[in-house]
């Protein structure tokens, strides 16, 4: 057979969960609810950050970028999901996948850095409070979130390149429910080893960095927090940063799942549902872990709401 790669093919077949038609209609109204619940919860963190001057601060900036990426990283697979669990036609083109594959990553990869960047925030504001304002100044947050971007798609650049260019010897149909690496590697016919090593290289160091950053800044905090004699500020502290490091946990837990293992022991169905979970479920509770025990937002949405409902003079 002679082999063809991926530009050869004018599309792929995403199999998705078609081998479970009961599960697919199930999936179909608890996606589109969780979908809705996104859209809405990360909405309203954008829009409040943007209207109440109490959360124009370093963290709600970044809280809201984290918001905004949410959105997008939902939105790159989850409403093409609902189509296909709809209906019959499992097709998608090959530029739509590729396109697919470049946002995904690079919102991902994003992500990754930006959960370490509002991690150093957390601890400019608990450790050096006093000089938080000139740290943390408003070009230095501008250039960190631009940073974390770029880095992003760089390296989302990198990886949509090397996957297509792997020789795919006319197959097409993915075992996935979106274009991701793991399964669309699986399509190769060639001994796809030299890909596998420099994802999971390049992966070790978006995800490493960010970790190490967190690690300290989280290590500072808690040295700091043990100072503290109010409880409090104790509790003000632990919120705050517990709430991030849920998030942090949510999301590096399933990523390292899917990218940090060796392929071998990579499980086709294993991966459907945890990555069901970080495109889906991470994003969906992301605003409620931040706002249900903050007290600025929930202010910030009551002054909104009421005044919404207060007519004018």
């Amino acid at each position: 057979m002679d082999q063809k790669n991926g530009s050869s093919l004018t599309g792929f077949i995403l199999l998705g969960f078609s081998d479970r038609p009961q599960l697919e209609r199930v999936l179909l109204v608890v996606l589109l609810i969780f979908y809705l619940l996104t859209l809405l919860g990360n909405t309203t963190i954008i829009v409040l950050s943007l209207l109440d001057p109490h959360l124009q601060t370093p963290t709600y900036f970044f809280l809201s970028n984290l918001s905004f990426l949410d959105l997008c990283y939902t939105t790159s697979t989850v409403p093409q999901l609902l189509v296909h669990l709809r209906g019959t036609d499992k097709s998608i083109s090959f530029t739509v996948c590729v396109a697919q594959l470049f946002v995904y990553l690079g919102l991902g990869g994003t992500e990754c850095i930006l959960l370490g960047v509002m991690a150093f925030d957390h601890y400019a504001a608990t450790c050096m409070p006093l000089h938080y304002t000139v740290i943390m100044h408003p070009h230095l947050c501008a250039l960190m979130a631009s940073a974390s971007w770029f880095i992003g798609f760089v390296n989302s650049s990198l990886h949509t390149v090397l996957t297509f260019l792997v020789p795919l010897c006319g197959r097409n149909k993915i075992d996935h429910f979106f274009c991701e690496i793991p399964p669309l590697l699986k399509l190769s016919c060639v001994d796809t080893t030299v890909n596998e090593s420099e994802l999971f290289s390049v992966s070790v160091i978006i995800v490493l960095i960010p970790v190490a950053l967190i690690t300290f800044s989280y290590g500072q905090i808690v040295r700091a927090m043990l100072r503290i004699k109010s409880v409090l500020g104790q509790r003000k502290v632990f919120g705050t940063c517990g709430s991030h490091l849920t998030v942090v946990s949510l999301f590096y837990g399933t990523g390292i799942y899917i990218y940090l293992q060796p392929s071998n022991n990579y499980s086709q169905d294993q991966g459907k549902f945890i990555s069901l979970f970080y495109t889906i479920v991470t994003p969906m509770v992301n605003p409620f872990i931040y706002t249900l025990r903050n007290k600025d937002v929930t202010g910030a949405m009551r002054k909104v709401c009421v005044g919404a409902m207060t007519p004018d003079d």
